[in-house]
This record gives C-alpha cells, structure tokens and sequence, in this order.
C-alpha cells in the first residue's frame, strides 16, 4: 500500500505510517488545511472528515486561528503566523495559489509529496513538503520559499510547519527550561488560553528551552494515554508559539529565528527551513519518547549501530594545567580502568593558561607540547584507546595571534563595543573565509595528530550581532551562521571518516536534531552531580536517546554542588548513558580504581541495552521512593534496570518497582543472583529490589531471558 494517497472525490492527501495518519487537504481558496493527526484511517475514513473549516460564529472572528498547515499573515486571519512577507513596496501579504503537486516514491520505504503554490499577486513560490516513512511514525515537515521576481523579498517570518490539535476536553503542554548546569528540566502545565511562546534569542538552540513540544489532554502518564509531539532540527535562534483558541482548539507553529529578525530573499534565492517532525503516539510519554529515540538512531544519527567507546575527560584533573607527561600519566591510569577513548580538554594549544587567552590558535603548546600532540597520540593508541581533544572553534579571545591578524572576523557592530562574555567574542561562521579557515585549521589537526575525536564546544551566546559585509548582513547573519557550521562539520566528517564528534556548548545548550545529524553524541550538561543528573538526564530523555547522552563520573564533593555520593552511585547514575569519567585519576586510591574497573567492566556487559534499548522511566527520581531507568532488548530477550533511591524515610513502605516492557509468559534470569523470575510477575507486581541502606542507595540488574525447559531458582 502507498505511503501516500490522495482521495478522487475529496482531494484529501492521506499520508499513513505504521501506526498514524496524517491528512490535509486545498480548500477553495486554494490554502492548505489541515483534517486529521492521529490513529490509523483509511482514505474512505479520512473523506469523511475533510469538512471545511468552521465559519466564523461572528462577523468579529475572521478566519479560524487553527487548521491550515501554514497560516500567512494577510486577509482575515489573526493568529500567529507561520509565514510572512515583506515586499519591495512594504506591503506584507500572502495569497495562496495553487501551483501543482507531486509525489516522490523513488525510495524504497520513503515516500515524499510536494504541494506547490504560487502567490496570486508576487512571484514569490512556496512548497511545503511531508515525508513519512514506512519504519517510524514521525512525520517530516518544511517549507522551501523562492523569490521569482525582480525585488528583495524579506521573510519576516518563515516557519517550518504548522500543526494542528484534533479537539480535547483540556490541553497540556510538556517542554523542558533551564539554564546553564541546570538544563532539561521537564514541565508538564495545563495550556494557557492565547499564546504561550517557547524560544531562543541566543543563536544557539540554548539552555533555557528546547525546540521540541508534547501536547495531551491532561491525562496522559508514562504508560497511558494519546500524545502529539513536534521537534525542530535546527541549531539556531528558533521559535514555537503554541495557541490555546478561546473555543478551545490547540496547535503550534515553529521554526527558526525570533522576533525582530528576518531572512532576505534576493531575486533568484530560495530559503529551506529546517525539518519540524511530528509524531502522534497511544502509550503516554514511554511510548513518545521511545518513537522519538528509534527515529534518532535509525534517521538521524549517522553512527548509531556503533558501541560508543567508555571516555576518560582530563578536565577536572588538570584545568588549564595541561602538559604531556600530566596526560600521560592520567592515560596510563585511564586504561587501567578499562577507558577505550582519552581527550584531553582545554589548555593544550596557544598561550592557553587561563580562559582569557589563546582561543583561535589551534596549534599545540610547544612549552608543554614541544613535539607536538603527536607523540601523547601514539602513547594513547599504545595503551589501547583512542585519542580525543576539546576545541572551541567558533570562539576566539581578544589576546589571541588570530583576533589580531583578523578583529573583522567576529559578530560585531561597527563603531560600538564588542561585548565580551568568559573573556571572548564569537566568530562569525556566517562568512565563507572564517567557516573555510576553520575547516582547514581543525582538517590538519585531526591528520597531523591522528585524532579520533572532538570535543566541539560553544561556550558563549551571540552579542552585537552584527554583518555589515552583504545588502540585509544582519538578517542573513542568523541562518546562515547554522548553515555555515553544519557545512563546516559536514566537511570534516566527509574528509576523516573515522572521526567522531560530541556537540557541547557550555553543556548542553546546543543539543538538537539538527546538530545530532552531524555529530555523534551530546554533552548534557557541565553540572555532573549525579543527583542532579537524574532529574536533568530524565528531561533530556524525552526526545534524545541515551546513545547521544554523555554523562561522566566525577570527583566528590562535586564542583558545584559540594555533594558526596558513594562511587558506585555515581557510577550507576552515569551509565544510564554514554559513560565518561572526568575525575583526577591521580587522586584516586587503589580502591577507588579497583572499584571503579569493575563497574567500566559492568558496563560494558550491559551498554549494548542502554545505547540501543528501549527506554523505560520507572518512578520520579524526586520522589521519597526508589526511581529506575529500564533498557529493554528489541527483541524482549533482555534487559537492565538501574535503580536509585536518595535518602529513605523511617516508616516508608518498600514498594517494588514495576518493570515495563517484557514479554509476557517467559523467565528472566538475574545474572548476578541467578534468581529467575517470571515476566507477568515482573510487570504486574513488581521486583523487591532490595536497595542497602542509607543515603545514596542504587543498584544494575541485568536479566536474561531463561530458555525454554531451563531451571533456575524462582521468584
């Protein structure tokens, strides 16, 4: 059966996934609308919803606010538009003319359709494309503008996708807010009447928001209930502006930039939004959030089957006191450990001493680095681990060889001050010459050192952000920039094959699917207290996998919070993903690293369930009980479950915990008690985890499925 159908009679477009459908339809003034987004129809069913939209109850309301598939800013309608255009006489308006449609189904399991229009006044031409797919749910939306006139056109604003809400009785809204070392933190609030925008002013996708949204009617839990959802590939400024109707429809619209910025259109130009991508799931926030990390690992990330390597960090160890018999040392200890990739992080190249010099010169010490990074390189691969550094490539300092030779190379205002944020400016990747020297700087790097991976960093935001080379620089300058770094990524991933990259920025301000698309992992946060990374991993989990989740084990009392936990707590906090270690190995005792050796050694047994699992959140890792994280097999034949609990109170009863997700009528066996239990009891009683006691308690239980006819002590 076709992915994509249209209807004879109704002309309703029918796209189907394995489990949804979503329909739009041309309605007689030749705009797109919406007609449904949700559980499976077939095209006979879809007909039948494909009514017009509602008339106005008055001559007061206009258009409706909700139901087209992208609201322009012209005639009678008064919500927020998802394009709008300013033309060379300073009219702004948009008249939908149909233009033609096609249907691209030139991949197997992929299917495409294009609805063309044309505005019935200017040569301005707008697409909107949806691509589904027959292996997932999510459904790809944007939106491709091309200016055919004579004239500049300015998009004042050009959303990727419009989405629209069937009717419910109330709507909540789930996003995540934070700030720098406190980022993710989920919100789950009824959705207020009007307008509720969520977005970043920064030029990075930021600390404070995520561009991502679930939306439900107010019931909805881990297990139960219909939730839609949307997420923006986009790396950039961006907002979502989510209305709540006063007769009580619901829907968003999202895409790059924010108020007060544009994207100039010369004649001949054509502007691609980023990708929006929905999806509507029937199994609550588990059942969203695990739809969202098969879509991740299967079409977004580029090295998803691969087992990422266990990391050694040598910040916390050294700071900027980094020299090569320093690191050398660590990696020795390192590999003791059973550590399979060493980086070594800031302080490595230039007059790098503090945070006030030396960004933009990516060469080696040589004070501390005499020969060079070459030879700490070969000693790590010797040891059996890969060779990681830490760059910055976007930034420079003012005391720097490279801001010296070129002041103009920065986001600047001519004549006014240039505002300096950790004692740096950011460069501006928009131009070709900076985004080309970049690329060639870090090319040599990576061949001349034989390095395997980068640390990529952005630890500032945007400021007098400003480019006064080309006719509307300062507009251009927001997407441009995005779409500069991503070439620049994209060349060095095509130029080092092997090469493998994390996105940070100040921890995890730049963390989405657009970025994740060109890298292979993310550092969540620079807070890496593991109590605090329970809550922050739990909101980060709602749309990105634990197979781009970077989290590492550090020394106590923590940098910030000045909390001790037990190593093994620690340990087991961060192994819920990508295990690092970022502590100063030099100061650990015989103990310490014997224990630590064997809990690397317990990760590695069970990293293939975390990395490429299905996820189950178990419980509130606030709460006064136990909370877990549960990986669960593809294919039900195994699993892990990591078990925390922060401080018991007298008196609480002990409540086993539910486990989710196996398959009902086998055995499971516990492989480090070999007790064996049965999945239906697992599931709908519970496991008595039996936590030790006192502060800090946690556990991994690793269960295998027993084989038919196999014995084993029961529970």
């Amino acid at each position: 059966m076709p992915l994509i159908t249209r209807s004879p009679d109704t002309g309703v477009w029918l796209l189907t996934t394995p489990r949804t459908s979503y329909a739009l339809r041309i309605d007689g003034t030749g705009a797109p609308c919406h007609v449904a987004w949700g559980p499976r129809l077939t095209p006979e069913e879809a007909d039948t919803l494909a009514a017009p939209l509602a008339e106005p109850s008055n001559s007061f309301e206009g258009r409706p606010p909700v139901g087209e598939e992208l609201p322009v800013d012209g005639g009678t309608r008064y919500g927020p538009p998802s394009l709008q255009v300013r033309h060379a006489d300073g009219s702004r308006a948009f008249e939908w003319e149909p233009a033609g449609h096609r249907v691209d189904d030139s991949v197997p399991g992929r299917e495409e359709l294009v609805l063309e229009f044309r505005d019935r006044v200017v040569p301005l031409a707008v697409a909107l494309h949806y691509r589904v797919r027959a292996d997932t749910d999510v459904i790809e939306r944007w939106t491709v503008l091309r200016n055919d006139g004579d004239e500049r056109v300015d998009l004042l604003r050009a959303d990727s996708a419009a989405w629209t809400l069937p009717p419910l009785a109330d709507y909540r809204l789930s996003h995540v807010t934070g700030q720098w070392s406190a980022e993710t933190r989920l919100r789950r609030e009824r959705l207020a009447h009007g307008e509720t925008v969520l977005t970043s002013r920064r030029g990075i996708t930021s600390h404070h928001a995520n561009p991502w949204t679930m939306l439900d009617d107010g019931t909805a839990d881990e297990d139960r209930g219909r939730v839609w959802s949307t997420a923006l590939a986009w790396s950039g400024s961006w907002r979502i502006t989510v209305q709540r109707t006063p007769d009580d429809r619901a829907g968003l619209t999202g895409g790059v930039g924010h108020e007060g910025t544009c994207v100039p259109l010369a004649p001949g130009e054509e502007f691609t939004t980023p990708v929006a991508a929905g999806l509507f799931t029937d199994g609550g926030f588990g059942a969203a959030s695990r739809a969202w990390h098969a879509y991740v690992r299967t079409h977004v990330l580029r090295h998803a089957d691969e087992t990422a390597p266990v990391l050694y960090n040598s910040w916390e160890a050294t700071g900027f006191d980094v020299d090569e018999a320093s690191q050398l040392a660590l990696a020795e200890r390192a590999a003791r450990l059973g550590v399979e990739l060493y980086v070594v992080d800031d302080g490595w190249f230039g007059a790098r001493r503090s945070d006030r010099a030396g960004l933009g010169d990516w060469a080696p010490a040589p004070d501390r680095f005499p020969h060079g990074l070459r030879p700490l390189s070969d000693a790590v691969h010797r040891l059996g681990m890969r060779f990681g550094l830490w760059v910055e490539p976007e930034m420079v300092n003012p005391d720097s060889d490279l801001y010296r030779a070129h002041p103009d190379w920065v986001l600047h205002l001519p004549g006014r001050p240039r505002t300096e944020l950790r004692n740096q400016l950011v460069l501006n990747f928009a131009r070709q010459d900076v985004a080309d020297w970049a690329f060639g700087r870090l090319t040599r790097l990576v061949a001349e050192h034989r390095v395997d991976f980068l640390k990529w960093d952005m630890n500032r935001v945007f400021g007098e952000s400003g480019w006064a080379g080309p006719e509307g620089g300062n507009d251009r300058l927001w997407t441009r920039y995005v779409h500069q770094l991503y070439g620049v990524l994209d060349r060095l991933r095509q130029a080092h094959p092997e090469l493998r990259i994390e996105t940070c920025s100040g921890g995890g301000g730049r963390v989405d699917l657009g970025i994740l698309a060109r890298t292979d992992q993310a550092w969540t946060s620079d807070n890496t207290d593991a109590v605090d990374r329970l809550g922050i991993q739990r909101g980060f989990s709602q749309v990105y996998p634990a197979r781009v989740m970077s989290a590492w084990v550090t020394d106590v009392p923590n940098q910030l919070t000045r909390l001790s936990v037990p190593l093994r707590f620690r340990f087991h906090a961060a192994m819920a993903g990508l295990l690092g270690i970022g502590g100063d190995l030099t100061r650990w005792s015989e103990e310490e690293l014997a224990e630590a050796a064997a809990l690397v050694a317990r990760y590695k047994e069970i990293r293939h369930l975390v990395q490429h699992g299905d996820l189950y959140r178990i419980g509130d890792p606030y709460g006064d009980g136990a909370s877990a994280v549960q990986y669960v097999a593809a294919d039900g034949g195994e699993a892990v479950v990591l078990v925390f609990r922060a401080s018991p109170r007298h008196g609480s009863p002990r409540v086993p915990l539910r486990l989710r997700g196996l398959p009902s009528g086998v055995r499971f066996r516990d492989t480090g008690t070999g007790t064996v239990h049965h999945a239906r009891v697992l599931t709908e009683y519970g496991l008595d985890v039996g936590l030790p006691s006192g502060d800090w308690a946690s556990a991994v239980i690793h269960l295998e499925r027993v084989p038919d006819g196999a014995g084993g002590r029961q529970r």
